[in-house]
């Protein structure tokens, strides 16, 4: 018997319309949920090649391959040049008549596209305007480019995914990117009740590093346990398809002083960009190293060549020059790594709370910036601390009518 389906029309978003600008995972997991739950999501794309995941199939066409499928399901597809001025002022026409849009482009690019915040709100106050970044603002990776292994490598998760005694895993889950993705759909939501109230729209804001925190509490809460970083426990990941791509040893040689690097088919100049840094270009241009392919045939030999280069450095010296030339990078940092980053603290990503005879306890708040703010983290509350004031708000019950639940057990 099949089970039942409710159509999109008659879903809790149904209604609200979406303007879509997102591309690859993190973004689109975001609207896709949103669209799953009833919202009319409208993807941009570009009429040349649309969105990237369309196409990542070598020697294929550009054929909608299931990539791309399983995160865009739901939606409806339309091809706008955004470079055209008329394709420009179609979109803003759009976005005059939409309740959200999401964006999850390089950072500044949906700024020079001269579709950000300010235009947009300008444009629609009741917007709700939300953008997912690799790094969050104030980070000093910010400018950084990232996929979902480098928010997985900054963000924790990599550094507890693994041998006890062997170095740090990428965890097979894209928690990095579709992680994200439904912490900004879960937010965008709460937008858009908020807005009934209000009648304003809100600009969001969330990093998949911040995220993958969020996603960590677990450790956090065995470190506090411990009062050591969070170990690994032993796990088994795919290969790649791809080289160079993966974790590289550092200096001085501890658990997690490892870099992790991706360069991407779709970029060939990646690994340009990477001989050039680790001053091999003599290998530019070498045929046995030509195409990805070819590199992923002679793996033991390109990881040699880049983890001589990063046995050289510190995590953190690998990540900021790999980055500062355009190759996404990520150093393996651990809870307590993470938990002493400042700007963590100074953003309220991290923010620390206490409860009545306990410790202050450090850990990983909401990742979505509202207007800018994280929302305040207040501790957990004690066991049935606020029955007294919830049955008196919601039900209106007074002091004898909670004695005498009381009295018969009932709370």
């Amino acid at each position: 018997m099949d089970a039942p389906v409710t159509d999109a029309t008659d879903g809790l978003l149904a209604g609200i319309r979406i303007v879509d600008f997102t591309q690859f995972e993190a973004g689109p997991s975001c609207t896709e949920a949103l669209a799953w739950l009833g919202a009319e999501v409208v993807k941009i794309e570009n009429p040349r090649a649309g969105d990237p995941g369309r196409r990542l199939r070598p020697g294929q066409p550009d054929d909608d391959p299931w990539y791309f499928h399983v995160f865009n399901a739901n939606k409806k597809s339309l091809t706008v040049n955004l470079k055209s001025p008329r394709g420009l002022a179609l979109v803003k026409d759009l976005l005059g008549r939409a309740d959200v849009c999401v964006e999850n482009f390089a950072p500044g690019t949906i700024e020079r596209l001269g579709l950000g915040w300010d235009v947009a709100h300008a444009l629609n106050p009741r917007l709700i305007y939300c953008q997912i970044k690799g790094f969050g603002e104030g980070s000093p990776y910010e400018s950084n480019l990232a996929f979902d292994m480098i928010a997985q490598a900054c963000g924790g998760t990599m550094s507890v995914t693994g041998e006890p005694d062997g170095p740090p895993l990428k965890p097979g889950l894209s928690l990095g990117d579709t992680g994200t993705g439904m912490l900004m759909a879960v937010t965008i939501a709460s937008a858009l009740f908020r807005r009934q109230q209000t009648g304003q729209g809100r600009r969001l804001e969330v990093a998949m590093q911040d995220a993958m925190l969020h996603y960590m509490r677990t450790n956090f809460a065995t470190q506090a346990r411990t009062g050591k970083p969070a170990a690994r426990g032993g796990a088994k990941v795919p290969g790649v398809t791809n080289a160079p791509l993966g974790l590289y040893p550092c200096q001085p040689g501890g658990p997690n002083d490892y870099v992790y690097i991706m360069t991407s088919r779709a970029n060939p100049e990646h690994w340009t960009r990477l001989l050039t840094l680790i001053g091999r270009e003599d290998l530019i241009g070498d045929a046995r190293y030509a195409t990805p392919a070819d590199r992923v045939a002679r793996e033991p030999e390109v990881d040699a060549l880049i983890a001589d280069w990063t046995r050289r450095r510190t995590k953190h010296e690998a990540m900021a020059l790999v980055g500062g030339v355009g190759v996404p990078a990520g150093a393996v940092l651990d809870t307590m790594e993470l938990q002493n980053e400042p700007s963590f603290a100074a953003r309220g990503i991290m923010q620390t709370v206490q409860r009545p005879g306990q410790a202050p306890f450090t850990m990983p708040a909401w990742p979505v910036r509202i207007d800018g703010s994280a929302p305040r983290v207040a501790a957990s509350p004690g066991l049935g601390a606020d029955t007294d004031a919830v049955l008196a708000d919601w039900l209106s019950l007074d002091a004898d009518a909670i004695g005498a639940l009381r009295a018969a057990g009932a709370v």
